[in-house]
């Protein structure tokens, strides 16, 4: 396998397009190993957590530029691999080959954009169709999306996932009963976790009792600091790390530092001005977070085509 793989990386980490037969070969083998993994995979520190990255290659080589490279370093990517940014097929494909080549240093979750319909919307379709002339390459990655683990879990005591919690999941076991081998569904616990943000200020007095809040993204639902209080004391665990949510610092705490967003993708949409971070987690989860900026624009190539839609998922 290091003779398909070995090649295949150094082609994508020069950001150079593969074959569609080598997609549809190294989904394959990624299949494999997802397959084996849990809705909430168990994770060991040290370990690296990072947020959106949204297709902008050069900043994702930016990021292991200075987190360390793959296997070095070991890293948890909480979702939203494409959409939005110029190299979704790129970004994604070189952390797929990763995984396959490195199964136990890094780990993928998977986020509300690893869907047919968000990708279909907000670039990775198109991006597919206009480098490889078929939608062939979009199918055999959006067929990988439904493998990804729905969450991870660090040391027993971290508990990670793309966007939140559901007002339907109390316990960490009811996560693990999902069948996630499907497209992200419009509602219900799976599209929860994949959809939901913390939420500070509530509309009215009922909310902020319940914890529970209308999301103005149309899916998921905004969670309060009593939701997060209990879920954390029924399932023991310190802290929620999730991403989702743009932050122009690269990294906020909310809730008396119970829950963290880790946003990885800088200048975001190449016009936000917003740093990027990544939290890294020693072997007794003591926490150090790296900023960083966006590449340099005399090592990133941008092509013609411009990215689409304003609305910020």
């Amino acid at each position: 396998m290091g003779d398909f793989l070995d090649p295949l990386i150094e082609r994508l980490r020069r950001c150079e397009i593969i074959t569609e037969v080598e997609v549809r070969t190294l989904c394959g083998k990624a299949r494999e190993i997802l397959i084996e993994e849990g809705n909430v995979q168990r994770v060991d520190s040290p370990v690296t957590v990072c947020g959106d990255i949204h297709g902008q290659f050069y900043d994702l080589k930016e990021l292991f530029r200075v987190g360390g490279a793959v296997p070095d370093t070991n890293y948890l990517f909480l979702g939203d691999f494409v959409d939005r940014g110029f190299y979704s097929v790129e970004t994604f494909l070189l952390l797929l080959a990763l995984k396959v080549k490195y199964p136990g240093r890094i780990t993928l979750i998977r986020g509300n954009h690893e869907s047919r319909k968000i990708s279909q919307v907000y670039g990775f379709y198109d991006e597919c169709l206009r480098k490889y002339g078929s939608v062939n390459v979009w199918r055999y990655c959006t067929e990988i999306f439904d493998y990804l683990s729905l969450s991870a879990l660090i040391d027993n005591k971290i508990f990670c996932v793309h966007g939140g919690l559901s007002p339907l999941i109390e316990t960490l076991d009811q996560i693990r009963a999902i069948d996630r081998k499907q497209e992200v569904p419009h509602e219900g616990a799976m599209c929860d976790l994949l959809w939901s943000d913390p939420e500070g200020k509530c509309t009215n007095a009922l909310e902020y009792i319940e914890g529970w809040g209308v999301s103005q993204r149309g899916s998921g639902h905004h969670f309060g600091s009593g939701v997060v209080a209990q879920f954390n004391s029924n399932n023991h665990v310190e802290m929620i790390c999730r991403a989702h949510q743009l932050v122009m610092e690269g990294y906020k705490w909310h809730f008396n530092e119970t829950v963290i967003t880790v946003w990885s993708a800088p200048n975001y949409c190449y016009r936000c001005g917003n740093v990027a971070a990544i939290m890294e987690l020693g072997e007794n989860l003591q926490r150090n977070f790296t900023i960083f900026k966006a590449a340099p624009e005399d090592v990133r190539s941008v092509p013609v085509k411009k990215p689409i839609p304003d609305y910020f998922l």
